[in-house]
């Protein structure tokens, strides 16, 4: 793992973070669902998997979090964790300490943060599609640096195999010249960095007109063509 540096803020979603929310609707209204509704699925499917592994976080990370909107579904699903959240974006931290921080979540800048060995449970969701293909491994580094051995990374991301992900993504603003990476180049990503890789799913196939088919998702989730996937990675002993 290479040694820890402080990135630059992120003028592009400092530039919506008042907006951030109206920005994303305008594409996932597609879906007829809103990102309430994707955020409080993608932690539910997460803790189902950690259930079954018999782990139950007590400290995570949500890298990358933006404003925040992620921190009331932690707290639904894990009620005791403590809850990190931190982002490039400065602006996207000062709005999630003011909607959530009486959720009992902590929210820091990413530059100058640097835990170490502090997580059990790291998060994020449609963070590495922004993140320049050439920085990416340093942005993993940076999340295996922060777990405790043993600790787990659950990396969410929007699906380029789906074309329903491409549509949603051509409508968000911040989202359309983003460089997508499937899930055989995150799987590759996560273990570069000395991670193993325990497991990848994938989710969300269905919008709300088609959502009696919902309970056929779990069957469909090795399946590598929802509108996003999980790979659930572990930090080694």
């Amino acid at each position: 793992m290479s040694g820890p540096t402080s990135p630059p803020p992120d003028p592009t979603f400092d530039r919506f973070a008042d907006r951030y929310d109206e920005s994303l609707q305008q594409g996932l209204s597609v879906s007829g669902e809103s990102k309430d509704y994707f955020a409080e699925q993608r932690i539910r499917w997460l803790a189902a998997r950690l259930n079954e592994l018999k782990f139950v976080p007590q400290h995570i990370l949500d890298f990358g979090c933006g404003t925040g909107s992620a921190t009331p579904f932690f707290r639904a699903v894990f009620p005791n964790a403590a809850i990190v959240g931190t982002d490039v974006s400065t602006r996207s931290i000062e709005t999630a300490r003011k909607k959530f921080g009486a959720c009992g979540a902590e929210f820091h800048a990413l530059a100058g943060y640097q835990p170490d060995r502090e997580f059990d449970l790291a998060f994020c969701n449609g963070v590495f599609h922004h993140i320049p293909p050439a920085d990416r491994p340093q942005a993993v580094d940076t999340v295996a640096r922060a777990l405790k051995p043993g600790g787990w990374f659950a990396f969410w991301e929007n699906n380029p195999w789906n074309p329903g992900t491409r549509i949603v993504m051509s409508r968000i603003p911040f989202d359309r010249e983003a460089i997508t990476l499937a899930p055989p180049e995150a799987r590759r990503l996560l273990r570069a960095s000395g991670l193993q890789v325990r497991r990848s799913d994938s989710y969300f196939y269905f919008p709300r007109a088609l959502r009696a088919l919902r309970c056929l998702e779990p069957a469909l989730a090795r399946l590598p063509l929802g509108a996003q996937y999980l790979v659930l990675a572990q930090r080694p002993d």
